[in-house]
């Protein structure tokens, strides 16, 4: 692993001057904190914008980041194409056989070739297999082809399930996102109207007022609606006025011919569009997903896209707020998705997530090779642009005035000079960085990509690459179970229970008119749930009903957490106990149960002891005795970290939520070390200044270059932990007092053998703190994986005073009663 890789830097190229044409040692690294802010990039066909956008993308993922990339365009599936052992026999299935023949050459001298090739520019740029190996090893690598079988299929049938909680509760949030994707429907559906239209008002009631109550819908439910609309006014005005029958029926005959049409099943085909399942294995490892979309129309791109950062809005607004890069989103191409004027259903998640996306660590890196029709107010929200050769100067300038107003926003100084003379003389692979957390604009080279850069894949090489990925595709993910390490006591968020009660055993149940009962004697009837079978006789059967809560509290690992359990269990009719021990959780809040049978039920014999109040306290003694001995919360420890999971965290997002946490500690150490030797790096390279230049005064060979060379952070350690940063007020305060102390005892002596000495003493103490340095930052490398480290259970029991009693009474528990006497479960457990 290389020092900058343990510092959590992105390596990007090297510098480059435009001047004598030529690359320059110093490495540009690029803090992968400051892409939290989002990136533009931007280059005309040829400029190598691609391939410094891959290696981005390759430096994210050696870093852990999960990236959701879209590929308009067919190039990024070439991130799949990495081969360690740079054999030609590995480059052979995937050479353009186009380019052999107008070689000259045979497919395999060609493949031979271009493995030569790959090895030779990778070595050039410091970079071999075993790095390529790293990558391959640090993500899941997989491409995704909505609306097609060739990738991984997506189905969309999840995109219209009702948005999460937190975001159903932001009005605003939830009125945008049913603006974007009523507006999405309608322009799959070949219907260009504006958010006005009576057609987007109907269509936004629709899934307004399902998602609202919480319910999701499919197009085939949405086609029902729109024909009986779940309101019989909009606004003041009547729905038929507003809306006729007739011409609703229209708007459902447009959707019906999109559900319809031979090609929409494969929408319908495939994994959910989870945007955790995109950035994250169902073990929690990173996932580099490729979005294909090549193959799509432009209608269908707006439709898919819209709905993809919708989901991705949701997902972002569910996590917790960090400083790190958390995960990162790119697409290739963001021509007609973010114009300047129009507002198509993706301008406005867009902007949500280049306003918002920072304070959740989500960077966002958007690419074009076409710079007019772009919102560059929208993209005054990115704070580091790559700017590549352009096609032409009206290009050059609607960049130039984009940047500026980026800029600008950032409190910054724009030399517009400087900029539109270096954009004019930037050439294949050279590109002008800005970056609003560095002290200046660099020109830079893009290194080699490791990824084998062969052009656009096709659907069939995407269907080749992916066929192994697809031979071994696991069934369908489960829900996460809870957090329990194997061989821990298995104790989740709900009691132990016994699958089946009474009420399922399939005995005969003599059915009795309802017993009448003191009223000191509490009684609840469970709602039924499952529809009347043929020949079914609803009957209630009496058991006993506990509902209580117990408390969990650790202050050494800061766990507080309270569990609510409704439960019912038999009554044993000899004994008149009840057998908690044998319980079952009933799914419904205890303020949910109802106080009155159904019309026309039936009653199981109640129990003697069930008639009696004095019977339910000493039910209530005994339960609270059984939640105390029963209840225990099991949760998982991080030995590193020291964090803990979340009661009903699965081990899946504990995982995952450490990796965030890991770059988030390591992202401080760093910072903690800039702060630690920066004012000492200050220090020292004017110390070396000065005394290089007294020896360059003594021996008349002043020099500008050389005076650079003594300083120079180069390809150091030093050059990874600082590079281009800027130093406080302070550190440099501090620097330039020391300086002055060096400036004057070298004016002070003349002597060229003492400024000699002076100048290798300074080297020498340098040469130590990077020493010192070096052996911080390799301790940073030597972080335990989150993905792999052994995470220790956590096991925590009740006291008895945290345990508290609610109600403990008489449940009424419905079943259904065949004619033969068998009974059925009408309840939900």
């Amino acid at each position: 692993m290389q020092d900058y890789e343990k510092l959590g830097v992105f390596y990007l190229g090297r510098e480059f001057d435009l001047e004598s044409g030529k690359r320059k040692d110093s490495l540009v690294l690029y803090d992968s904190k400051d892409l939290v802010t989002h990136g533009v990039c931007v280059g005309m066909t040829g400029s190598g914008k691609t391939g410094l956008c891959l290696a981005l993308l390759e430096e994210a993922a050696i870093d852990g980041v999960p990236v959701i990339a879209v590929d308009p365009k067919g190039d990024l599936g070439n991130l799949l194409l990495t081969f360690p052992n740079l054999a030609p026999g590995d480059f052979r299935p995937w050479i353009n056989e186009d380019d052999a023949r107008r070689k000259g050459m045979s497919a395999d001298e060609f493949a031979t070739e271009q493995a030569s090739t790959w090895k030779s520019g990778l070595a050039e740029w410091g970079e071999d297999g075993e790095r390529i190996g790293r990558l391959r090893a640090a993500a899941d690598f997989a491409i995704y082809t909505p609306g097609s079988s060739a990738g991984l299929p997506l189905s969309i049938l999840r995109s219209l399930d009702a948005p999460p909680a937190a975001l159903r509760e932001d009005r605003e949030m939830l009125a945008e996102r049913v603006t974007t994707t009523a507006t999405s429907l309608l322009t799959l559906a070949g219907i260009d109207t504006p958010p006005r239209s009576r057609e987007h008002i109907l269509l936004s009631t629709i899934l307004s007022t399902a998602w609202n109550a919480g319910n999701g819908l499919d197009l085939a439910a949405i086609i029902q609606q729109v024909q009986q609309p779940p309101v019989q006014r909009v606004g003041v005005m009547e729905l038929e006025s507003f809306f006729p029958s007739k011409d609703r029926f229209d708007l459902a005959t447009a959707f019906n011919n999109v559900l319809a049409a031979p090609d929409f099943q494969s929408w319908m085909d495939g994994e959910p569009l989870n945007v955790d399942r995109l950035f994250f294995t169902p073990e929690g490892k990173p996932r580099i997903s490729v979005i294909s979309i090549a193959h799509l129309g432009d209608r269908e791109r707006m439709f898919f896209v819209s709905l993809l950062l919708n989901e991705l809005v949701g997902w972002m607004r569910a996590q917790q707020g960090t400083t790190s890069l958390r995960a990162l989103f790119y697409m290739d191409e963001i021509f007609g998705f973010f114009p300047p004027v129009a507002n198509p259903p993706s301008k406005t998640p867009f902007l949500t997530l280049l306003k918002q996306g920072r304070a959740f660590g989500l960077g966002c890196l958007l690419a074009t090779q076409n710079p007019v029709d772009l919102d560059y107010k929208g993209l005054a929200n990115a704070g580091t642009w790559w700017l590549g050769r352009l096609q032409t100067e009206r290009d050059k300038q609607r960049v130039l005035d984009g940047l500026e107003g980026a800029v600008a926003a950032g409190g910054g100084r724009f030399d517009r000079s400087y900029f539109d003379q270096a954009l004019s003389r930037l050439s294949t692979r050279i590109f002008l960085m800005n970056n609003v957390h560095e002290d200046a604009p660099v020109v830079m080279e893009s290194r080699w990509a490791m990824s084998y850069l062969r052009g656009p894949l096709t659907r069939e090489q995407i269907r080749l690459v992916m066929s192994p990925r697809k031979a071994l595709a696991p069934p369908p993910v489960p829900p996460p179970a809870p957090a329990v390490p194997t061989g821990a006591p298995a104790a989740g968020p709900a009691p132990a229970v016994r699958a089946a009660s009474v009420a399922a055993a399939g005995s005969a149940v003599p059915a009795t008119p309802r017993p009448v009962l003191a009223p000191d004697i509490p009684q609840f009837f469970v709602p039924r749930v499952s529809a009347k079978p043929a020949g079914g006789a609803l009957t209630y059967l009496p058991m006993a009903l506990g509902v209580g809560s117990v408390a969990f509290s650790d202050a050494r690992s800061g766990v507080s957490h309270t569990r609510a359990l409704t439960i019912v269990a038999e009554i044993e009719a000899r004994l008149g106990s009840v057998a908690w021990a044998d319980a079952t959780a009933i799914d419904v809040p205890a303020k949910e149960l109802g106080s009155e049978p159904e019309t026309g039920a039936q009653f199981g014999a109640l129990p003697p002891s069930a008639a009696k109040a004095k019977t339910y306290e000493g039910w209530s003694k005994t339960f609270k005795a059984w939640l105390a001995q029963s209840q225990s919360l099991t949760l998982l420890k991080s030995s590193q970290t020291g964090a803990v999971s979340a009661p009903d965290e699965s081990e899946r997002d504990f995982r995952i939520r450490l990796q965030t946490l890991t770059r988030e500690q390591r992202d401080q150490a760093v910072d903690q070390m800039r702060q630690k030797y920066a004012a000492k790096v200050a220090a020292l390279d004017e110390k070396i200044r000065r005394a290089q230049q007294a020896v360059d005064r003594e021996s008349e060979q002043a020099s500008q270059q050389k005076l650079q060379t003594a300083v120079s952070l180069g390809a150091t350690v030093l050059g990874a932990l600082f590079g281009r940063k800027t130093l406080s007020t302070s550190t440099l305060g501090r620097a330039t007092t020391t300086a002055r102390g060096v400036g004057r005892t070298m004016k002070e002596s003349q002597d060229i053998e003492l400024a000699k000495q002076t100048l290798a003493a300074a080297q020498q103490q340098k040469s130590e703190l990077e020493a010192s340095i070096q052996a911080d930052v390799a301790a940073l490398g030597g972080a335990m994986d989150p993905l792999t480290e052994t995470l220790a259970p956590l096991m925590l029991k009740p006291k008895r005073t945290d345990v508290a009693v609610e109600i403990v009474a008489l449940a009424w528990v419905p079943v259904w009663q065949d004619t033969s006497g068998g009974c059925t479960p009408a309840w939900k457990a």
